[in-house]
C-alpha cells in the first residue's frame, strides 16, 4: 500500500525568503500537479480512517495542511484550492480568531511576512493578519476546507504547566466546536512542541488523531496520535519530485529511514 504525504504549509504570499512561505505562484503550481498527475486529495477523516486501517485508501493521495490559520490562506491559497477542487484542513489558533472584520473578507492591504505578522499579534491586531469566524464559516460551507484546533494562544505545549496545557487543548476544542457547530476531533501542536502528558490530555479530551512537525508520512497502522507531516518548499520541482517519491512505498522507506541515520 502506498504511504501518504501530509503536506504542511503556513503562509501563501508573494513574500520570499523564510521557511514558512511559498509563493501563490509556486502554490499554484504544486496544486495543479497534484490536479493533473491525479492525486486524491483526502479529508482528515478519510486519513484517519487509513491509519487505523478501517478503511484503507489504494489510490495515490495526498493530505494538505495549513498551521496558523494566517489570512493569506483565504486570500491567496483558498481561490487556488476551488481552482483545482483540492481538499485542505487549516488548524486555528482560536485566541486569535475573532468577530467579522474588513481584513477577514479579504480586503485589507498588502500582508505583512511572517515576522511583521508575529508582532501584530504581540500588539494586539491578529485580526489584521488571520482569518476570523465569518470567514472561517464561510470557508467551510464552501465543502473543501475543514478547521481544527490548533490551541488557544499558539504556546510551547511541551513547556507548560499542566493547568495551562490542559487549558490549551480543551479550551481550543470547546471554542471549535461552539463557533463552528460540529465535532472538533483532530488536533495540531504548535511549533510542533509536545509530550507523552500531552498526548494523553488531547486524547482524554476527545481529540481522535493529532498532527506533529515529525517529518515522515502517514501509513497504515502509523499511531493517529503522532502523524508526521512534511514541510513543503517554495519550489514546483521539489514538490513533484517528492511526491513521488513519498508516495511510492519502497523509495519512501528507504529515504526516510537514510534521514533517520
Amino acid at each position: 500500500m502506498r504511504p501518504i504525504p501530509v503536506l504542511m504549509y503556513h503562509h501563501v504570499t508573494p513574500h520570499r525568503g523564510d521557511t514558512v512561505t511559498v509563493t501563490p505562484e509556486v502554490f499554484a503550481g504544486q496544486m495543479r500537479y497534484l490536479a493533473e498527475a491525479g492525486y486524491r486529495t483526502l479529508t482528515l477523516a478519510e486519513l484517519v480512517d487509513h491509519v487505523r486501517g478501517v478503511r484503507v485508501v489504494r489510490d495515490r493521495a495526498v493530505a494538505v495542511t495549513f498551521d496558523d490559520g494566517w489570512l493569506d490562506n483565504y486570500r491567496y491559497a483558498y481561490p487556488v484550492l476551488e481552482k483545482y477542487r483540492i481538499k485542505a484542513a487549516i488548524f486555528i489558533v482560536t485566541g486569535r480568531t475573532g468577530a467579522a472584520s474588513a481584513a477577514g473578507c479579504g480586503r485589507a492591504g498588502d500582508l505583512p511576512r511572517h515576522g511583521e505578522a508575529k508582532r501584530l499579534i504581540e500588539e494586539g491586531h491578529a485580526e489584521r493578519v488571520v482569518l476570523d469566524w465569518d470567514t472561517v464559516r464561510a470557508m467551510e460551507r464552501g465543502g473543501l476546507v475543514e478547521f481544527h484546533s490548533h490551541t488557544v494562544s499558539h504556546r510551547k505545549c511541551a513547556e507548560l504547566p499542566h493547568g495551562d496545557l490542559v487549558r490549551e487543548i480543551v479550551e481550543s476544542k470547546r471554542i471549535m466546536e461552539q463557533e463552528l457547530g460540529r465535532p472538533c476531533p483532530y488536533f495540531c501542536w504548535p511549533y510542533g512542541s509536545f509530550s507523552d502528558t500531552g498526548i494523553a490530555v488531547a486524547r482524554e479530551a476527545g481529540y481522535e488523531a493529532i498532527f506533529t512537525t515529525i517529518h515522515g508520512v502517514a501509513e497504515v497502522g502509523s499511531d493517529p496520535l503522532r502523524i508526521k507531516r512534511i514541510v513543503v518548499k517554495d519550489d514546483v520541482a521539489w514538490f513533484k519530485g517528492r511526491m513521488r517519491l513519498y508516495t511510492n512505498p519502497l523509495l519512501a522507506r528507504l529515504y526516510l529511514g537514510v534521514k533517520k541515520q
